[in-house]
């Protein structure tokens, strides 16, 4: 039995939704992202599209272990928008996710449990339309080895299905590779067994 897991869901890319009540259209859309500032990029891009929109409302939801999230209002009365955005993405237990709704308002004041409704029911529709897919959490090595090892080495990697990431060979060989988090025991201490073979971690994707 694991003690961590080590999947998460996300998006597999950017999906589009459309929510309307009295007259008011509500365009949700949900991005798969890695960061805050490719989350500010992806904002900023948005409301240079709808300049004319009354709120850019939003939420994101960062890292595997689902720890980081934000949200705002953009002048929508507290907890009426950002806040059910956030909570559809808890909802759906996904990560690495950006979802924004673009309000166009259409005259007629919907009230706070409107409010609240209607930028649920964005994000629903927009992450309904989205492809849903699990990924691994994995952490990323830097493999420093002799040339003399690098047969070795390789044969291990070919074994364990590890991707080979940045190499460099010389007299002195370096390269990276991700490895599940279920696995990293198992794997480093293959790689210890090899002479003249030393594993670096580097981070956890």
């Amino acid at each position: 039995m694991m003690l961590f897991e080590d999947t998460y869901k996300t998006i597999a890319s950017v999906s589009e939704g459309i929510f309307r009540d009295k007259g008011s259209k509500f365009i949700g859309f949900a991005y798969p992202v890695k960061n805050e500032l490719e989350a500010r990029e992806i904002l900023k891009t948005l409301r240079s599209l709808h300049p004319k929109a009354n709120h850019h409302c939003w939420a994101l939801r960062l890292s595997p272990d689902r720890s980081i999230f934000k949200f705002n209002d953009d002048g929508e009365p507290s907890g009426t928008a950002g806040r059910p955005i956030l909570n559809t993405l808890l909802s759906n237990d996904l990560t690495n996710v950006l979802v924004v709704v673009v309000r166009y308002f259409g005259g007629t004041l919907l009230g706070v449990p409107g409010l609240i409704n209607a930028y649920k029911n964005a994000t629903t529709e927009a992450l309904k339309s989205a492809q849903t897919i699990e990924k691994t959490v994995n952490d990323r090595y830097r493999i420093n080895f002799s040339y003399d090892r690098m047969n070795d080495v390789m044969k291990l990697l070919k074994d364990e299905d590890l991707s080979v990431i940045n190499p460099a060979y010389s007299s002195e060989c370096s390269l990276e590779t991700e490895i599940r988090k279920s696995r990293i025991n198992s794997i480093l201490s293959r790689l210890e067994k090899l002479e003249d073979v030393k594993a670096q971690y580097l981070t956890t994707c």
